[in-house]
């Protein structure tokens, strides 16, 4: 069976050609209009809004001629969709939080200074009391990056404090790639890092440039959190878990005789050590608890020759559902851009293949649950595939495409390498469209999106990005465009379907992607990640259920 490896001379071996396909500016955008409507309530897991996602999403693809591809029934038939075990955990009320430091008490509000989560460490009752803080500079243990920001201090029962971002983000002595976020930079992992060291609670110090969005991201929705169904949840989760704004952590450090930015410049030295804030802690958290199932919605098109071998198509379908009303009284968080687009693009890329007859692999459209809660449903899909993850040839993922007309480039997320890049770089190349690495890698935009689950078990997965050299406006336009959006829609109820939004780049976007797929289902071709990913060794390890 052929190989493939990383390389143009690999690529070249087989040239299939590629039927031509229309696809319609004008369907995309009726079901980002539809799917972001306040009839779906936010599309939140677990809620009407879901439920009548679901049915949208199942009856689409039913009337686009996709086959039912979810979970197997008693008779042998599948479901629309994979049902998706979650727990939930639900506020009674705000927690009550109080900073004690300089012999006074300050009531901590609650997404105000503090944005603290629902808790899912198993425990209805999460109750601190005067629980001690400890900085740990960027919570980070690194030992192939000889680095560890703890230096063998016992977090039991404390608070850890950290930075968010890498140790060299700023500058520094660390080894973690500059701007280019590693896992070690995502806020998930500070939470898993003060789990592991039986930590009470965590709180990462916000700040908008490292975490490459305001405080206004995060303090919202945090009366609900959801994590797939855990054996020792606690394992995984501090019973304490959010966000310090920067005013508070300034207070902080001041208060134990040092500044901010001086304790900062300290965290990013390998000879860092654990500071006591001369601080502590009281919350308590009340929530209910329940388990529930989302839905991931599953279309298929059958291969002709290698059924057992597949293609994967993914995005996410949920939203935040419905919150607070804003200062316009708009309470439903619509999603539009987040992520209907991307939905939207998946629906029309499954009926653009039944339309051309499918590929000689198994064509699999995934429209995943629960990805705003922790990339949840493509959890759940990686730890019980529906088809065989090592006979999987390759994930692509589409989160939140341009709708400010074409670009002459294209984009992943993250700066990973992987043969499945070098084919989408030879096929946009046909296009006349080049490559550019992430704009922003400092975002971690690798490990939010629903590719990173297949990537951790080893498949050749990637987030694919529209370009920012919009043919109308260049880059300029596209980073004031990026800029706005952040600043003012992304996860806020203003991220709506608009009459002014150009869907012609999102068309040439999916005939880049078509053109992918239609190479990667046709030709005899197995993707690899590049010899120095950590994602390597795990794909390496299927390779004889590909033989």
């Amino acid at each position: 069976m052929m190989r493939f490896l990383l390389g143009a001379s690999a690529l070249s071996l087989i040239a299939t050609p590629v039927q031509a396909q229309d696809f319609s500016a004008e369907r995309i955008s009726h079901h980002v209009r539809t799917l972001s409507d306040d009839w779906f309530e936010g599309r939140a897991p677990g809620t009407p809004g879901e439920e009548k996602t679901v049915a949208y999403l199942s009856g689409a693809m039913a009337a686009a001629g996709l086959q039912p591809g979810g979970d197997v029934r008693a008779d042998g038939t599948r479901a629309w969709t994979q049902d998706v075990v979650l727990f939930r955990s639900n506020m009674v009320d705000d927690p009550v939080l109080m900073l004690n430091m300089a012999g006074e008490s300050i009531p901590m509000i609650q997404n105000k200074d503090l944005a603290v989560r629902a808790p899912v460490n198993g425990m209805a009752q999460v109750q601190i009391d005067d629980a001690p803080l400890v900085f740990v500079g960027y919570g980070t243990h690194a030992p192939e990056r000889d680095w560890s920001d703890f230096k063998d201090v016992d977090l039991t029962g404390k608070i850890m404090v950290a930075l968010v971002n890498d140790p060299d983000f700023e500058g520094g002595e660390g080894d973690f790639g500059g701007d280019a976020m590693t896992y070690y930079g995502r806020w998930t992992y500070k939470f898993e890092e003060a789990a592991r060291r039986g930590a009470a609670g965590v709180l990462v110090i916000h700040e908008t440039e490292p975490a490459s969005y305001p405080w206004g991201v995060i303090s919202v929705n945090n009366d609900q959190t959801r994590d797939i169904v855990r054996q020792d949840p606690g394992a995984y989760h501090t019973g304490l878990q959010g966000w310090m704004h920067l005013d508070v952590a300034k207070r902080l450090f001041e208060a134990a005789g040092t500044t901010y930015a001086d304790a900062k410049k300290a965290a990013q030295r390998k000879n860092f050590t654990p500071m006591e804030l001369d601080a502590t802690l009281d919350a308590t958290i009340l929530a209910q608890l329940d388990e529930f199932s989302a839905k991931n919605v599953v279309g298929m098109v059958p291969g002709d020759e290698r059924a057992d071998e597949y293609v994967l198509f993914t995005a996410h379908h949920d939203h935040l559902g419905v919150g607070e009303p804003d200062e316009d009284g708009d309470s439903i968080y619509n999603g539009a851009l987040d992520n209907a687009t991307g939905t939207a693009m998946l629906l029309e890329m499954g009926r653009a293949f039944v339309e051309t007859g499918g590929t000689d692999r198994s064509l699999v459209f995934l429209a995943v649950a629960a990805e705003e809660g922790g990339l949840l449903g493509s959890r759940y899909y990686a730890a019980n595939p529906l088809y065989p993850l090592a006979r999987t040839a390759g994930v692509l993922n589409t989160d939140s495409p341009g709708v400010f007309g074409p670009a002459g480039d294209f984009s992943i997320a993250g700066t990973a390498r992987l043969g499945l890049l070098d084919l989408m770089i030879e096929e946009g190349s046909k296009q006349e469209r080049s490559f550019t690495p992430d704009p922003n890698p400092a975002s971690g935009g690798f490990y939010r999106s629903d590719h990173f689950p297949f990537a951790q078990a080893g498949v050749p997965a990637v987030s694919f990005k529209s370009g920012v050299e919009l043919m109308e406006g260049g880059a300029e336009r596209s980073r004031e465009i990026a800029e706005a959006y952040t600043a003012n829609h992304y996860h806020q109820q203003s991220d709506e379907w608009s009459a002014d939004w150009n869907f012609d780049g999102i068309v040439r976007d999916a005939e880049l992607l078509y053109a992918v797929a239609s190479r990667l289902g046709n030709e005899d071709i197995w993707p690899n990640w590049s010899q120095d990913s950590e994602f390597r060794a795990l794909r390496d390890e299927s390779a004889s259920e590909r033989d």
